[in-house]
């Protein structure tokens, strides 16, 4: 039995050693002349065999398990940061998260006031009156480590770390959008209201393509293989896709799917995923949310490359390919760190009382509004 053991998490290495241990070390020390041979001739303590890439029963790499890709750092790059941060920065970032997770996950006052009826206006849960505390949110408190570099930006491509710019085309569409989007409320519909609110895709572009942390909770990830698909599912709205192996066809142009059609091949070691036909709402407001009011084209193609770099790392690298949108392609690396907890069911739709509350809510406020007499014309 070993008398020194090491506990590991994802952040931290303890090495805890027992009381035979210590005692064991003094009585060595106590050890007379004539026996220092006897323990030189101890057999010598055994080294840890090279970590070596697992395999599935087919020889693939074996990607499966439980993920996490929540980070500190953000996808594009602060204006005046370099891609590399020092390890002094890294340590005030961190510090800064760490502290702001204390304090957030004190106990409350039980003496304070109440929040203003209908919230103080401001933005956020219920008008600041509250949502989730703390203990459930999770965005992320380490910077990104990419072959031993902390990153400042999970774009790289281009090398600012920035998104390219948009083209004309794209511009000309946000304007036609805007104007066809004048005089109706972002509450007088269901289809109004953003997907994730929907129940109908993750927050952000969780489960892209590319698969990209939301910086607040539910960045994980289940990965299981077999030889002819790779299922991805994200915590987030459990989306799921289903990435067909091989020499598979791609889906005729007019289906285009949540999360697009997703076709993967083997290079080596990586995995290698090629989508397109993306569903024209998904880009409008979630899958790529840095589009902003630009929506998925048919020119919109994605490649991602996973690669088990490390016992408890994918390197996951993506490149979005969109003449119509951007003026160039880009792209990015985010590590992929294996997590032991378990994934529960993010059950959107069986709790999900926001969207009809919103609804509701405005037509109250309408109603009310309706019994207000209607404002004078000011003389002239």
């Amino acid at each position: 039995m070993d008398t020194c053991a090491s506990s590991r998490s994802s952040h931290r290495r303890a090495v805890r050693c027992s009381p035979s241990f210590v005692l064991g070390a003094c009585a060595l020390a106590l050890v007379a002349p004539g026996s220092v041979g006897a323990a030189q001739a101890a057999p010598p303590a055994k080294t840890q065999a090279p970590w070596t890439t697992p395999r599935t029963p087919e020889g693939r790499p074996d990607l499966q398990g439980n993920w996490t890709n929540a980070t500190l750092t953000p996808i594009e790059r602060p204006r005046g940061l370099p891609k590399v941060l020092s390890k002094e920065q890294v340590a005030a970032l961190e510090k800064v998260r760490s502290d702001s997770m204390e304090k957030a996950g004190q106990k409350s006052d039980p003496n304070r006031t109440a929040p203003p009826v209908g919230g103080d206006g401001s933005t956020g849960a219920a008008g600041n009156v509250g949502g989730y505390n703390y203990f459930w949110i999770d965005a992320g408190d380490r910077v990104a480590t990419v072959h031993g570099e902390f990153r400042s930006s999970l774009i790289v491509d281009p090398e600012d770390g920035r998104l390219p710019p948009v083209t004309p085309a794209a511009r000309a569409w946000a304007t036609r959008r805007g104007a066809a989007m004048r005089g109706i409320g972002q509450y007088d519909n269901p289809e109004n209201r953003p997907l994730a609110e929907r129940c109908i895709m993750s927050f952000g572009s969780n489960a892209g393509p590319p698969m990209l942390p939301n910086y607040f909770y539910n960045n994980n990830y289940t990965i299981v293989q077999t030889p002819d698909h790779v299922m991805i599912m994200t915590e987030m709205v459990h989306d799921v896709r289903i990435i067909r192996m091989g020499e598979a066809a791609p889906l005729p142009a007019a289906l285009r799917p949540w999360m697009g059609d997703s076709r993967g091949r083997w290079e080596g070691d990586t995995l290698v995923i090629e989508t397109t036909n993306f569903h024209p709402m998904q880009t409008l407001s979630q899958n790529i949310g840095l589009y902003g009011a630009w929506g998925a084209t048919d020119s919109l193609a994605v490649t991602e490359r996973l690669h088990r770099a490390e016992a408890n790392m994918i390197l996951y690298r993506f490149t979005v390919r969109d003449p119509v949108n951007f003026t160039r392609p880009w792209g990015g690396e985010v590590p992929f760190i294996a997590m032991p907890e378990q994934i529960y069911e993010y059950a959107c739709h069986e709790g999900n009382y926001a969207l009809s509350n919103v609804l509701s809510g405005a037509r109250a406020q309408e109603r009310e509004a309706a019994k207000k007499p209607a404002a004078r014309p000011k003389p002239r």
